[in-house]
């Protein structure tokens, strides 16, 4: 890693200039390395060399409102003993080192099991304007509600570059690596599940789910996916990627654009439909749109309210477009 003689790493143009794929615009980065860090580090002091342990220190320091930034180092797992609750505005989470990777980021943030209700996910994110940068995110969990790897309730939200990964659970309709509940989330360059774990039996367990107000007074509204990795494991049919619970689950719009639905060729099964729900949707819409595609399923949505527009392809032949 080389050091440079600006503040705490960044240029003065709040730019970070060790490692690649860091938000621009930070007014000022904490450093957090759980191997080696101590949050008995003074907040002055913090720095690169001289880094916090925990995440839970640095999110106590940073300003809501003021565009701060958390800097995960990546040599050594970031773990949790409870679910990250952000409730701060404005906080920009970033893996501190060479990256712009869509799954394996050097930093990693997990929690496993914890035995507290509460601790839904690995992190839970109701700010706004909060961003997430380079960072794989896990969950191991085994409380029944202990459901998602990530947990999105916020406004504005930014995923970029991020892998979610809910290796618990796999017997769980209601389970998932993502709960979208945001408004006007943009994800993008992002790995979402796994092309390990078996999802076990008749069930749903998607990659993202959608179930209104599971965070109180949160529904995912006007969300885009962009070139976004959906893996899965199927040992059914009826295991999908993305699934809804109720009529109202999507206000306005979300789309999928340029996005891979991918069934590993190690599946037992090949799932029914890639997004679907147990309604159909009254409130908005799902539009899958660009270069996306469905691998191993045989439709990409049958549910009314999602919307189409890629072709299918079959082995050795052309292509048709996909029916809704």
């Amino acid at each position: 890693m080389t050091l440079t003689n600006f503040p705490n790493g960044v240029s003065s143009f709040g730019i970070p200039i060790m490692g690649g794929g860091f938000p621009m615009g930070i007014t000022e980065s904490f450093f957090v390395d759980y191997g080696n860090g101590s949050d008995g580090v003074s907040t002055k002091a913090n720095s690169a060399q001289r880094p916090f342990k925990t995440i839970d220190k640095a999110l106590d320091v940073v300003t809501t409102n003021k565009n701060e930034g958390i800097a995960l180092m990546g040599s050594s797992g970031h773990t949790l003993t409870e679910m990250l609750s952000i409730t701060k505005n404005r906080v920009h989470m970033f893996g501190y080192d060479p990256g712009g990777r869509s799954y394996g980021q050097n930093a990693r943030v997990s929690l496993g099991v914890t035995g507290v209700a509460t601790d839904i996910a690995t992190v839970q994110n109701t700010g706004v304007r909060n961003s997430f940068r380079n960072i794989k995110f896990s969950n191991g969990g085994t409380e029944a509600e202990s459901l998602f790897c990530f947990a999105e309730g916020g406004e504005y939200t930014v995923l970029d570059s991020c892998e979610l990964y809910k290796s618990s659970l796999l017997d769980s309709s209601l389970a998932a690596e993502l709960l979208m509940n945001g408004d006007s989330a943009q994800i993008s360059n992002c790995t979402i599940g796994s092309n390990v774990g078996v999802i076990a039996g008749a069930i749903i367990r998607p990659c993202v789910m959608l179930t209104r107000e599971t965070i109180t007074g949160k529904v995912a509204r006007d969300v885009t996916f962009a070139n976004c990795n959906f893996w899965r494991n199927c040992g059914d049919t009826a295991n999908a990627f993305v699934w809804s619970t109720l009529a109202t689950d999507v206000e306005r719009f979300m789309e999928f654009r340029d996005c891979g639905f991918n069934v590993t060729k190690n599946s037992t099964a090949d799932p029914a439909v890639a997004i679907g729900g147990a309604a159909a949707f009254t409130k908005g819409e799902i539009h899958v749109t660009g270069s996306s595609y469905a691998h191993n399923c045989s439709a990409v949505g049958t549910l009314v309210g999602v919307f189409s527009s890629i072709p299918t392809y079959a082995a050795k032949g052309g292509y048709a477009i996909q029916a809704t």
